[in-house]
């Protein structure tokens, strides 16, 4: 197993393991079980993503094209996505 994602969160981590097995790639989020200890624990590098060896370039890909922690500021004259116009 190797790791293609280090989570910010829970619900990162299993936000991308969802992605990755929409794609039929098996994958587990490692560190889940620890996030009960937080409070002890160093908090990075805690929650990753898993997938198989011969699935990693794949499943690098699609963690790629998530684009995750990327954000475009809109320009003043965007609309907002759904949006009514004043």
């Amino acid at each position: 197993m190797r790791s293609v994602y280090e989570a910010a969160n829970l619900i990162d981590a299993h936000l991308v393991r969802q992605a990755l097995e929409a794609e039929g790639i098996p994958a587990f989020v490692r560190g889940e079980a620890l996030t009960g200890g937080i409070g002890e624990l160093g908090v990075f590098g805690l929650l990753g993503v898993m997938v198989p060896e011969a699935a990693w370039p794949q499943a690098r890909d699609i963690v790629i094209a998530l684009r995750l922690g990327e954000t475009q500021p809109l320009a003043e004259d965007d609309d907002l996505p759904g949006a009514q116009p004043a």
